[in-house]
């Protein structure tokens, strides 16, 4: 008996969920293609637009960050392309939690969804202490000293300094407004959006106007001596000559490129709260993949117009790196504009903030109404056909996060969370696309013993395991596969094919970060990188579905292996403390899960 349990939960942890798309949405359509379009740019381009420019330039690329902004946005479209594919393809509730389920089965999807959360929680978090820092910044820090004075915890660890009051209410205030209606909260995201554009806008004319080309064509020999300069004595008394690099457009070379690139790419992590809309959107196979898309665009234009500018006003070492904007305008002489960049601040923090805050509470009523998550959490307000009680769930959690704790330590695991869900959709489209089209029985979430068998039986049939069909292997049908549609041998294929590359891309990013130069390194990445290319081309022989969509992502395999690798690689890039803080969350959430498998078990018997 116990055995037999044991079983049944092994089985539900593998099952993938089969969606019927035809099914009418609880939830309010009332979302366009131009409110994504809006959600998507609010919540990417945040505050990172008006510090991350000043910092990059003075310590990666000088004024090569437009090359920068460059490489991050073409890794960026990447997992958008895979995301707009599924869009098209589920449009439903859910984001990458959602993919995965109709994927790779149960266990992945809920690893995905629990990182979600936490990674829009943090960011929640994170973006509300920012502004409020950014509003008491403007004020006199009348609220830090305030803070400081009577409200001071003195407590070691990741605790704040002081709570901050004001970041809470923020939050508060934003989860009524979510709670109102999206409807609501998308009009008042559109307004902050288009006055940030605004602001932007007049930062890159402003900046083609006052800048001049010779600031990308500096030498560093006439800067140390000071001698065809006549802002000498505003030249900062840290500049070196290590600090100046070769000068000229790219003054730390390509690797300062890339070096940028890594960080920038942060910049364009955002976008993936579109996906998360599948229910509330009038036309999503349509207007999810335009939405995201063009959302990517949008701020690549105003993140390298932004820097173009930037680096055009102000010689790259001299940039200020908390507040390059200010610090530019002031140089030229146009002191004024330093409003208009409060102003511009002040609201891509607010959209930011919204951003955030909006795919929480639809990510935690998907998982719940799954069963994978407290069942409470699943019911809809019956007004507006809002996932009520997620978002006030959600917003609790963010405040009492933004109360007590200092986040710095805590962001990196927005980024785990956030890379690992690219990873997996981009898996996702690659091993999707090449299963076999079966029509497959739709079915809800199991409740009784009897409707769990129904749901295995399903979860077979949907990726392609038909009884009675045999097809022998030999290396002849793996290179030159005589059919043309997929069939059950091709897409178990792929999915082995798959499971190898993503295991390759771990150890090759894992041997890359921290073997050094050293030449047996050298050796195992080549002979890592060359394997992995063969099961690419063995994954590109291979017949792809004929099923048509509003969107596919265009050159399968090669887009989402570089996807793939692009994202780990970074992942790897992250420090040992962030991983065991990873780990930390990743047990309680297997833990809450299996509690919560455990109590659907004892209620089917």
């Amino acid at each position: 008996m116990v055995l037999q349990k044991l079983l049944s939960f092994g089985k539900q942890l593998l099952r993938v969920k089969v969606v019927d798309c035809s099914e009418d949405s609880r939830l309010s359509r009332c979302l366009n293609t131009f409110d994504l379009v809006a959600l998507g740019v609010g919540s990417t381009l945040g505050a990172g637009v008006y510090v991350l420019a000043g910092a990059v330039a003075r310590q990666n690329a000088g004024p090569a960050i437009v090359l920068s902004f460059l490489i991050a946005a073409l890794a960026s479209v990447l997992a958008g392309l895979c995301y707009a594919e599924f869009g098209a393809r589920v449009p439903k509730t859910g984001s990458a939690y959602l993919y995965s389920y109709v994927t790779v089965g149960e266990l992945w999807a809920f690893i995905t969804g629990w990182n979600l959360i936490l990674s829009y929680i943090i960011g929640t978090s994170s973006v509300a202490r920012a502004w409020s820092a950014t509003f008491d910044e403007l004020t006199g820090k009348h609220i830090e000293h305030f803070n400081r004075q009577y409200m001071s915890m003195k407590a070691p660890g990741v605790l704040a300094e002081y709570p901050d009051m004001f970041a809470v209410a923020i939050i508060l205030g934003l989860t009524g407004l979510l709670a109102f209606g999206v409807k609501e909260s998308a009009m008042v995201n559109k307004i902050f959006t288009c006055i940030n554009v605004l602001v932007l806008l007049f930062m890159v004319v402003s900046g083609l106007v006052k800048g001049t080309l010779k600031n990308w064509q500096l030498n560093p020999e006439d800067i140390l001596n000071r001698s065809n300069f006549s802002d000498c004595l505003c030249l900062p008394p840290e500049v070196s000559e290590e600090s100046l690099g070769m000068g000229g457009f790219m003054p730390f070379g390509f690797s300062g490129v890339l070096s940028g690139a890594a960080t920038c790419f942060y910049a364009f992590v955002g976008f993936d709260c579109i996906a998360t809309t599948g229910e509330e959107v009038k036309n999503p196979q349509r207007a999810i993949p335009i939405g995201i898309v063009s959302s990517l665009l949008i701020c690549f234009v105003a993140y390298f117009g932004v820097s173009a500018a930037l680096t055009m006003m102000m010689p790259y070492y001299m940039l200020d790196k908390n507040s390059p904007l200010p610090v530019a305008f002031k140089y030229v002489g146009w002191e004024g504009a330093t409003y208009a960049v409060a102003i511009g601040s002040l609201c891509a923090l607010s959209t930011s903030l919204i951003g955030a805050m909006f795919p929480t509470p639809r990510v935690l009523w998907a998982m719940a109404d799954d069963g994978l998550l407290f069942k409470y959490i699943a019911e809809l307000n019956p007004k507006t056909k809002t996932p009520l009680r997620a978002t006030l769930t959600s917003g609790l959690m963010a405040a009492i996060m933004a109360f007590l704790f200092d986040l710095k330590d805590l962001v990196d695991l927005m980024s785990i969370g956030t890379l690992l869900a690219y990873t997996l959709v981009a898996a996702c489209v690659l091993v999707l696309r090449y299963q076999p089209e079966h029509p497959t029985p739709v079915y809800h979430m199991a409740n009784t013993h009897e409707e769990l068998e129904l749901s295995e039986s399903s979860s077979a049939t949907s990726i392609g395991i038909l009884p009675g069909m045999e097809e022998r292997f030999s290396f002849k049908t793996l290179l030159f596969p005589d059919n043309t549609e997929p069939s059950s041998l091709s897409g178990s294929a792929v999915n082995v094919c798959a499971s190898m590359l993503g295991f390759l891309i771990l150890v090759f990013s894992v041997l890359a970060v921290q073997g050094g130069a050293a030449n047996w390194s050298i050796a195992i990445l080549s002979v890592l990188a060359m394997v992995c290319l063969i099961l690419t081309f063995i994954i590109w022989r291979q017949p792809q579905s004929k099923n048509k969509l509003s969107f596919k992502v265009p050159l399968l395999p090669f887009i989402p292996v570089v996807s793939m690798f692009v994202n780990v690689y970074l992942m790897m890039q992250l420090d040992r403390g962030t991983w065991i803080r990873f780990a930390l969350w990743l047990s309680i959430g297997m833990c809450t899960h299996a509690a919560e498998k455990g109590d659907c078990l004892k209620a089917s018997e």
